[in-house]
């Protein structure tokens, strides 16, 4: 481990090949760390999904404007474009363990082990079988030859995610049925997939109701129809990319679910007042007298 201001860092990162990026996820750095009494990380974003574990002290993770106590056996995700910040107990330094991943199934991968966007954390869940997976892939890094190998590094990956998966008592990839807490399921749903094109009908018929039925439940608990409901949670994201990133105006369209710049540029001047470039320059105007 090499010394950092903060921590003492293990670290090794892997470039995808085409094949890795042709499938459902991919890794993209593993490392682990020792934390020094001061280690403090963000508030920041992150361009990835990061999935961490906690082999041994305490600390405190917050994410989505919720916090949770951080203690050995933890496990956390970091998810992309969402501000997060971590730190350790002085008197008990955090040791963990984590990777960088991404690809179009990552938020699949963690539904199967027990989280999501608007549950990161799981107390506990980090088993021994788990936490053998991720020393096959550290033994993998440190040979770089091996290393190289992508079929390789997707094997030892998706190894850390079966053991995860097959702790006692998770429910991953479940199938709802009448008797689950189907609402829940449905605002889950559209949090994870809005900006995948779905319709309140594919909604409905996962959580397995009818869609008359789940739209109006949905604006009774939510005081909004889930139709709204998607068109926030693809401004406030559009919001976000506007303000941290510098992606391009229909990067940041298909990104958001719109299929082409008109759609989106039309959708966001009609709820925000602004078109987006309108939006995206409006701190750098400033007025006499407020500085350079």
């Amino acid at each position: 481990m090499r010394e950092e201001h903060n921590e003492y860092l293990e670290i090794y990162f892997f470039t995808p090949t085409e094949f890795e990026k042709s499938g459902a996820a991919w890794p993209i750095r593993l490392g682990s760390n020792i934390a020094k009494p001061n280690y403090h990380i963000g508030p920041r974003i992150s361009p990835y999904y990061y999935l961490l574990f906690v082999l041994d002290g305490e600390g405190t993770f917050i994410q989505g404007n919720r916090t949770y106590p951080l203690r050995k056996n933890d496990i956390f995700c970091l998810f992309p474009q969402v501000t997060h910040e971590y730190f350790t107990v002085p008197d008990a330094p955090l040791r963990k363990a984590f990777f960088a991943f991404d690809g179009k199934q990552a938020l699949g991968l963690l539904e199967r082990v027990g989280l999501k966007p608007h549950s990161p954390h799981a107390a506990g869940a980090l088993t021994e079988e788990a936490i053998a997976r991720m020393r096959e892939f550290f033994d993998l890094a440190t040979h770089s030859d091996r290393a190289n190998t992508d079929l390789a590094r997707l094997s030892a990956f998706y190894r850390v995610f079966d053991a995860l998966a097959r702790r006692p008592g998770i429910i991953g990839a479940a199938d709802p049925g009448p008797s689950a807490d189907w609402l829940q399921k449905g605002l889950e749903y559209l949090e994870i997939h809005y900006a995948g094109g779905i319709s309140i009908e594919r909604a409905a018929e996962f959580v397995g109701v009818e869609r008359t039925h789940f739209t109006k439940t949905f604006r009774k608990a939510y005081g909004m129809p889930p139709m709204k409901y998607v068109q926030q949670l693809k401004m406030t994201e559009a919001k976000l990319l506007l303000d941290q990133t510098n992606y391009t105006l229909s990067e940041i369209a298909l990104s958001v679910g719109y299929p082409d710049l008109f759609s989106f540029s039309k959708a966001f001047k009609k709820q925000e007042g602004l078109s987006p470039t309108q939006y995206r320059n409006r701190k750098k105007i400033q007025l006499p007298g407020s500085g350079s």
